[in-house]
């Protein structure tokens, strides 16, 4: 429960032993047979500010790539339309940014692609043999990932801007075809003061998504 999306940082550097202690934690979580899909990389010094810009560079220009794996449902039902828009006004107006501000808006999002500027910056990737399985069961290790973070001390944001340019990431990063690009991970020390860290987003009443069949 206190767990959160946390897009502000101090500049205290993180540990390599910390961070290979969360991610050995992380590689517990559940997958069938075992098979522990997905993996990390760590992307930093000149790798990482060549990344960043080439994100940076790939966004301002509108251009758009072919992503590895299908995310929103097309088309986006009400529903879940109504829940983005909810989570879009939380995170803007938690630093007032009006809705009619694009500029504002677009500053916001390109932090995205710098990490928010965290002192660890992670790719996760899967091997592109796995179906809709391993990206479950990878979803779990994540997850893992984040609770060992905050456990730690640690705060984390995942950043699913990154799987919208994955043959450019591969590009900067020498990868090759077969690593499917899921998303980014910021992970570092909170930076408390920051008005960003105060969002606030709702979550959907338990009868909403369970129910009893007798």
């Amino acid at each position: 429960m206190a767990r959160r999306s946390i897009r502000a940082y101090q500049t205290k550097p993180v540990a390599d032993s910390l961070l290979g202690e969360v991610l050995t934690q992380a590689r517990n979580a559940p997958s069938g047979a075992n098979l522990q899909p997905g993996s990390f990389i760590l992307v930093r010094g000149e790798a990482r500010e060549r990344l960043t810009a080439d994100l940076t560079q790939g966004w301002r220009s509108g251009a758009q790539e072919p992503e590895d794996y299908s995310y929103f449902p097309t088309p986006l039902p009400m529903t879940l339309r109504r829940r983005q828009v909810a989570a879009a006004k939380a995170l803007y107006g938690s630093i007032g940014v009006a809705q009619a501000d694009r500029a504002g808006r677009d500053q916001q999002f390109e932090q995205n692609f710098r990490f928010f500027d965290a002192p660890v910056a992670l790719i996760a990737t899967i091997h592109g043999d796995f179906g809709s399985g391993g990206y479950m069961d990878f979803g779990m290790t994540l997850y893992g990932l984040m609770l060992a973070a905050q456990s730690q001390g640690l705060a984390t944001c995942a950043i699913g801007a990154m799987a919208s340019y994955p043959g450019l990431i591969r590009r900067s990063l020498g990868l090759d075809e077969r690593s499917k690009i899921v998303c980014g991970i910021a992970l570092g020390y909170a930076d408390g003061d920051a008005a960003v860290n105060q969002t606030v987003t709702e979550r959907c009443s338990l009868d909403q998504y369970f129910r009893v069949i007798d």
